[in-house]
Parts: C-alpha cells; structure tokens; sequence
C-alpha cells in the first residue's frame, strides 16, 4: 500500500491531545518558574503541590515559596528566626484562563489564613512572555517581577 492511499490512523491528524499539551504547558511553565526566581531567591524554597505523574493537582495555589523570617519578632517568646515569610504561587503556562474573581478571593482568604507575604501568579507563554503578577488589595493583578517579589 503506497502512502498516499492512507494506511494507519487514516482521517485521524497526529496533533497532540490537549489534555498532554496542557500537562507539558504546565510543567514546563513551573520549571521556568524555578528558574527565573531562583536567580534572586537565594534563601528561598519552592515547595510544587503536583499530583500524581506530576499533573496538576486540586486547589488553587500551585506552589509556595518559603523562607526563614530573620526580623526581630513583635512576640516576646519568639525569637528571630522562629518565624516564616510565605509566598502562594499560582501559574498559568500557554493559552491557560486567568483566575476568576472567586479563585481571587480563595487565594486573597488563604492568604490571611497562613499570614502569607504576598500572592504571586507566574505567566509563561512559549516564545512570547514570562511574566510575574501580585494580587492587588482590588483583587486586581499588579505587575511584579522576580527581583521584587524574593528579595
């Protein structure tokens, strides 16, 4: 049988599903994540909350950046180094949507539950853009870079 004449996956195109397309997005937006930030993220940790296979996992905060709070505390019976500074990461890689006012607000709320530092989200488009945002009091998103946000 001659090629032209359609052999294997005839009327099928060897594009790849979305759903793998995403998975890679993904991946490859977090690792230019770590990548960008840890230039300036010296004292920094990145801890990823990827499920299984390394897919996305529930929630609305995908990574949090952690390091050790060197100021003297306000708290008497604390001392310095005891405490954390803590930054949420949301990333968004490809033609991903942008978090929905109430994902704002759930992100705003987990915030003030752990004393979070800030809310960051990470945007990479391949060959485009990586671009790094902070959520505004408005929930708006304020542009930010990596410089300004792990200093």
């Amino acid at each position: 049988m001659r090629l032209d004449q359609g052999a294997v996956g005839e009327g099928k195109s060897n594009k790849i599903p979305a759903h793998i397309k995403a998975h890679a997005t993904g991946r490859w937006a977090e690792i230019i994540f770590r990548a960008l930030s840890s230039r300036v993220a010296e004292r920094w940790q990145f801890v990823s909350f990827r499920g299984v296979n390394k897919s996305e996992w529930r929630g609305v905060v995908d990574l949090v950046a952690i390091r050790k709070n060197s100021k003297e505390p306000s708290n008497a019976i604390l001392k310095r180094g005891d405490l954390f500074e803590i930054v949420l990461i949301q990333i968004k890689g490809g033609s991903a949507r942008g978090p929905t006012q109430d994902d704002c607000r759930r992100l705003r709320e987990v915030k003030r539950l752990y004393g979070a530092k800030d809310v960051v989200q990470f945007q990479w488009r391949r060959g485009e853009s990586s671009r790094f945002f902070v959520l505004g009091r408005n929930l708006n998103w304020l542009a930010s870079s990596s410089e300004e946000l792990f200093q």
